[in-house]
């Protein structure tokens, strides 16, 4: 008896994790119950049966500096996962973002493993470190892309690529019930509520939350009383449970996507971290503000590197910043404050008018990305089918 398709799935970080669960829901709805996934993944891909090798939070470390001390624990991870791979001969590997870690797992099934390998979402090499297309051209065979204007940077060497739309188009964001947030949580409709979103990474919430507290602090002192929600995820709820401990006002934290996007619906205005979040507050309709910071190390390595003006997919879009950023020492309480206050006033709404018509780009024609997805990895991981691409 021939045995269930297999698809080999790694996703080392919490956007990944999210992807990944919408896309085995839609290989299932689309292929049926004959397929099994095994692999890398968190939370949100628990939650429909898949069962992990090892927490990826393990994975979750951002920064050319801040890699080092655990450089050696992630290495060991990246052979148990390609020897892993290799053992179960998947119809399939799919990866998921996370490109420090997949591509040097994938690099290790040179020679070992036929089947065909799936990128999922492209490296950022219209922003930086170009060459990078030739190491996905050598290492992978298709990859799915989360922005409209990245296959053709791929193409141009031979890899097979496809626009899918951007996953956050479907993680629920504009049928979130802010309404029921607000009440669960006693919040008058005319009281003010900021979202408060310092990362999803332990170093990222490490970097960020004690300047997030003091530009809110500092907001409040000039704007008056307004409640205060930090979306985080199970990993690292405690960790900014302990951070919030010594705030004069405890913010609202929640941990489930659920009551993630219920809080950024409810928000009048966001603090964010630089990164998918930032397209979830949009979605949202709440003006926000983008921060970010890393070591000065880090900072300057990437400042030489880096190939845009922006870091929020918005702006790049627009060729213009639309969404305030705050980076490296503008990331200050003051400067955030003083932002925050200008997004109290009209310049909010008009950054929401201003963001919507990009928004709309974010999509693709054939359907949800989790969908067009799957229908690809179906094609692509049966027996002598082939996609063509120009």
């Amino acid at each position: 008896m021939a045995r269930e398709r297999l698809i080999y799935v790694i996703a080392g970080e919490p956007s990944g994790d999210a992807i990944g669960e919408k896309l085995i829901t839609a290989i299932r709805n689309q292929y049926g119950s004959g397929v099994e996934f095994v692999g890398l993944g968190g939370p949100a891909m628990e939650s429909v049966g898949f069962q992990s090798r090892f927490p990826i939070s393990e994975l979750s470390v951002m920064g050319l500096v801040e890699v080092l001390p655990h450089l050696w624990r992630i290495l060991g991870r990246i052979r148990e996962t390609a020897d892993d791979i290799v053992r179960q001969n998947p119809d399939a590997v799919v990866t998921i973002d996370s490109p420090s870690f997949t591509v040097r797992v994938v690099k290790q099934l040179v020679g070992r493993y036929q089947g065909p390998k799936i990128h999922v979402v492209a490296p950022t090499v219209w922003a930086w470190r170009p060459g990078r297309v030739h190491k996905f051209k050598k290492y992978f065979d298709h990859l799915l892309t989360i922005l409209p204007f990245e296959p053709t940077y791929f193409q141009r060497v031979g890899l097979a690529s496809k626009f899918i739309g951007h996953p956050v188009l479907e993680y629920g964001v504009q049928e979130a019930d802010d309404r029921a947030f607000r009440k669960d949580h006693g919040i008058d409709s005319d009281q003010k509520l900021i979202c408060i979103l310092p990362g999803s990474r332990r170093g990222e919430v490490a970097r960020h939350l004690s300047i997030f507290g003091e530009a809110l602090a500092r907001y409040r002192a000039a704007w008056g009383d307004v409640f205060a929600v930090i979306p985080t995820v199970p990993a690292i709820r405690a960790f900014v449970e302990e951070g919030v401990s010594g705030w004069p006002e405890p913010p609202i934290i929640v941990s489930t996507p659920l009551e993630k996007y219920q809080s950024m619906k409810a928000s009048n205005l966001a603090l964010a971290a630089s990164g998918t979040v930032a397209l979830e507050t949009a979605l949202a309709e709440v003006p926000t503000v983008i921060a970010y910071k890393v070591s000065p190390l880090t900072a300057f390595i990437v400042r030489r590197l880096i190939k845009v003006d922006y870091v929020n997919i918005i702006n790049i879009l627009a060729g213009k910043e639309i969404v305030p950023e705050c980076l490296q020492e503008k990331c200050s309480p003051d400067v955030l404050a003083d932002i925050l206050g200008e997004l109290s006033a009209a310049s909010g709404q008009s950054q929401i008018q201003q963001v919507r018509p990009y928004l709309s780009q974010l999509a693709s024609s054939e359907g949800r990305p989790s969908e067009v997805a799957a229908q690809y990895i179906i094609e692509v991981s049966t027996p002598e089918t082939s996609v063509d691409l120009p």
